[in-house]
């Protein structure tokens, strides 16, 4: 038997051990409607699993959504083609158990841990529980330490703390999938882990080779579930990869999540709902969406007291670049920042093109001393006094001399402009990006 082999087995007898075996009765398919099955004849609990029988020595797994009376609802993981009116639904009595361990570093997952790459099978050192357990807000570590994420307008103007969880609001096409992976390969965290959540299926492979690169995957952990995978694959891809952020946390580390996106776990979650029955509320979405998102946001941040921190970055989809989507007004009240990408400034070339005036990180003055802080304000001043005078200027409506903040403000607009424009492979360390506003703002 050779190394991988072992390595496999011994995984699987863990598995076996962590999952708990009791004999439960089997129930039977009654209907199949849209992307959900009905069962009878079984016992069992919210958000238990079941193995349903598809073929003759094939099961596709499923987990409980719902019930009413006397039926079961459930929702499988995988394609059911080929399901049979009376098909077996046989209760496993577990929830789900996942991989977990430094050996999934440079690693790619599909939504219920199995690998998606072709380097063999995982070498996890346990099998937890997809839900993690909640920490007592009191007992977690306040944001104190900034995260150096490499990147110059975020590390300067919209400084990010170690715990700090963030949106990253784009339409298509802005780069935002870029910047996530600019912040994979150049951030100093422990840990990266990855969600590719609802994506086509090519960019699931472009970002991994040309986005992420060999060096970006070398110390990151990947979660695919593109948008052809069920929803029930969605949404739990986006546990699992909060929930192998969870491992390392508790071991210590200091791990970046980038969720690509939040959206599409929203989307997923409101399948499920419509399925089951649940009425719409917003725009489509059913009351459950707004309740799983702050679940699902609350479980990044800092852990306890000697414990390691998760720092998050969630990307939010803003169709046609509306920023008040039930979906993104949501986010924005649970997470402690956002940063805004502006199609406009995308349109000009200007890359990352992130809108320090519509962004803001709610941690910054907690990481930063007063007088950084105050540099950093009067450069945002600065730069919104020259976009409100910006139509003047094109048509020469404006004299100089008729306010010395404007002046300033076209005097180190070109400056600014390219402060805040970043190489894909251009690395910005904190205290660099920070001593230049301070020089910037002192040219004469």
């Amino acid at each position: 038997m050779s190394q991988a082999q072992l390595l496999s087995w011994l995984s699987d007898q863990q598995r076996i051990l962590y999952t708990p075996l009791r004999p439960r009765a089997a129930g039977r398919v009654t209907r199949v409607v849209g992307l959900t099955l009905e069962a009878t004849g079984c016992r069992v609990a919210l958000g238990e699993f079941c193995q349903v029988s598809v073929k003759p020595g094939y099961t596709v797994e499923a987990e409980v959504v719902g019930f009413h009376g006397d039926r079961v609802f459930l929702m499988p993981v995988d394609s059911v083609e080929g399901l049979l009116p009376g098909a077996k639904v046989q209760p496993t009595g577990s929830t789900s158990l996942v991989p977990v361990g430094m050996g999934l570093l440079g690693r790619v997952l599909n939504g219920v841990g199995k690998p998606l790459d072709s380097l063999g099978p995982l070498n996890a050192e346990a099998y937890v529980d997809l839900q993690g357990e909640t920490i007592n807000p009191l007992a977690r570590q306040p944001i104190r330490e900034p995260m150096d994420v490499g990147i110059r307008a975020i590390n300067s103007l919209l400084t990010v703390g170690r715990g700090q969880r963030l949106g990253l609001f784009a339409g298509s096409g802005v780069g935002k999938s870029v910047l996530l992976g600019m912040m994979t390969r150049f951030t100093t965290a422990d840990v990266v882990v990855v969600g590719l959540i609802g994506e086509r299926g090519r960019e699931v492979k472009e970002f991994i080779e040309d986005v992420l690169g060999e060096e970006g995957l070398r110390r990151a952990v990947v979660v695919a579930s593109p948008a052809d995978d069920s929803p029930l694959m969605r949404l739990r891809a986006s546990q699992l990869a909060t929930r192998i952020a969870e491992y390392f946390r508790a071991q210590g580390l200091d791990v970046l999540l980038l969720m690509d996106s939040l959206t599409r776990y929203a989307q997923a979650q409101r399948e499920i709902a419509l399925a089951v029955g649940e009425p719409p509320a917003s725009k489509g979405y059913p009351p459950s969406v707004f309740a799983k998102l702050p679940k699902l946001v609350e479980r990044a941040g800092n852990g306890e007291k000697g414990g390691g921190s998760i720092t998050a970055f969630y990307t939010v989809l803003t169709e046609g670049d509306d920023q008040q989507d039930p979906i993104a007004d949501s986010a924005r009240a649970i997470l402690d920042g956002h940063v805004v990408l502006a199609r406009r400034l995308a349109e000009e070339g200007h890359y990352p093109a992130i809108d320090i005036e519509a962004s803001i990180s709610r941690a910054m003055p907690q990481v930063v001393t007063p007088e950084y802080l105050k540099q950093a304000q009067r450069f945002k001043q600065l730069y919104a006094r020259y976009q409100q005078v910006r139509d003047l200027l094109s048509v020469g409506a404006y004299a100089k001399g008729s306010d010395p903040d404007t002046d300033r403000a076209i005097q180190l607009i070109p400056a600014m402009r390219m402060f805040l424009q970043q190489g894909l492979h251009e690395p910005v360390r904190l205290a660099v990006a920070q001593d230049l506003v301070g020089k910037l703002l002192n040219i004469q």
